[in-house]
């Protein structure tokens, strides 16, 4: 057994499927070079001689998955509310995305994302960077050194923006992609590259014809947005009118999932062929319910994707949404979906608000399966788990360990996390 081999003592709390959180007191949880073996009320006799961590009374729980946040927003988050999606790209994030041309500056903003980043709750995420080369690769390189996995892309743009933000056109951004790509080989352990388009309105086909070739090459996944504001929905109707549906206009380039992983984010407005489409095609979700609150983009019916059994995640969306916790995602999510509930609920509207297991599950097991057997406790998965102690939030009443992770899921900030280990490494 190597180094990534010990025993972790505490209160161990995990997703067994969408509606149930196994929680077990003070028992113990074993990895073995970086794989769990599980849960046991005494050590077996084969794991005696592994080193113990005693978190007695604390709460350990799997590592959370952030399936989509913008690594060049993390600089102007909480700024420019008051606009809608389109309007709120074009006055505050095409020009803070523009200033990743100049390294120094990228230096400086990346520093403070990928140390944040190390420091809270994320142990996996699928990131967008800009359409710079120097910049996404020096970003990929300071997250590497934090530990966490992550898949990053360098950003792909030849049509409808601004023109300091701009590549020529898609040979430009193809040639740009594939140098990046060349640049990423054999440089790191723990982070990985993307493809990612933007989203439909600022691609072409050609651009999106092509990357889905360099996709099939490299088999590499990919993420962009879906249906997120009915605005952009009415914008992809024009630019691609032989499309049925927005997820369409992606499958008719080969870029909608099927034998490469596919994270598509948002989706508040996907009619029911988009989703139906979505399923067939293992698509991923990333509900991100605070930036959609935040630009006023709408609340997705992500009760209905589980209920379809479909592959459903959790989103930062950083800057569209101001917080980096995804158990900050877990409690917003929950309250959307209340809201949703309530205000449908006389107009046919059958879609029950989630519970707070399903929205733990979206922030562990659910999105971490994107990252492979990721998410859980049981045995086989990789061993990803965060600590957290909740000993400064008073109480007069006794409480269950499951009602102290719920009340945590609501009052929990990065004060809270003590200790995180990511494939067995000890991260802090």
């Amino acid at each position: 057994m190597g180094k990534s081999s010990y025993v972790l003592k505490g209160n161990v709390c995990y997703s067994k499927d969408q509606n149930t959180i196994v929680t077990y007191e003070n028992q113990y949880l074993i990895c073995v070079d970086g794989i769990s073996m599980g849960v046991f009320e005494k050590i077996p006799d084969i794991y005696t001689g592994l080193k113990v961590v005693d978190y007695t009374d604390k709460l350990i729980i799997p590592g959370l998955s952030d399936l989509h946040t913008h690594a060049p927003q993390y600089a102007f988050r909480g700024l420019g509310m008051d606009h809608e999606l389109l309007q709120w790209l074009e006055l505050k994030t095409f020009p803070e995305e523009a200033k990743y041309a100049d390294i120094e500056y990228a230096q400086k903003a990346y520093e403070i994302f990928a140390d944040d980043m190390k420091t809270g709750a994320t142990t996996r995420a699928a990131i967008f960077a800009t359409i710079h080369v120097d910049s996404t690769i020096l970003l990929m390189d300071l997250l590497e050194k934090t530990g966490i996995r992550a898949y990053v892309g360098k950003v792909n743009m030849d049509r409808n923006a601004p023109e300091y933000l701009l590549e020529t056109d898609a040979e430009q951004s193809i040639q740009n992609t594939l140098r990046w790509l060349e640049r990423c080989e054999g440089r790191y352990e723990r982070i990985h590259p993307i493809i990612t388009p933007r989203f439909i309105p600022t691609c072409t086909d050609e651009l999106m014809s092509r990357l889905s070739e360099i996709q099939q090459q490299y088999q590499l996944p990919m993420q962009s947005h879906l249906s997120e504001n009915q605005g952009e929905i009415a914008w992809v109707h024009e630019l691609c009118p032989q499309a049925e549906f927005y997820g369409d206009a992606y499958e008719r380039t080969g870029m909608f999932g099927g034998d490469v992983p596919t994270i598509m984010a948002h989706c508040v407005s996907s009619e029911e062929a988009e989703i139906q489409r979505m399923k067939e095609r293992g698509v991923y979700v990333a509900h991100c319910p605070q930036s959609n609150s935040n630009l006023s983009s709408g609340i997705a019916p992500v009760y209905h994707y589980l209920e379809q059994g479909m592959n459903v995640g959790l989103g930062s969306d950083i800057a569209g949404g101001s917080s980096f916790s995804i158990l900050r995602a877990m409690t917003d999510a929950i309250q959307v979906s209340k809201l949703r509930w309530r205000l449908q609920s006389g107009e046919g509207e059958t879609q029950k608000p989630l519970t707070a297991a399903q929205a733990f599950y979206m922030g562990t097991k659910g999105g971490g399966s994107f990252f492979g057997k990721v998410g859980s406790f049981e045995a086989g998965y990789e061993f990803d788990a965060v600590v957290l102690d909740d000993s400064n939030l008073r109480h007069p009443q006794p409480l269950s360990v499951a009602e102290r992770l719920e009340r945590l899921l609501y009052l929990a900030n990065e004060t809270h996390v003590i200790h995180k280990y990511v494939s067995g490494e000890s991260i802090f």
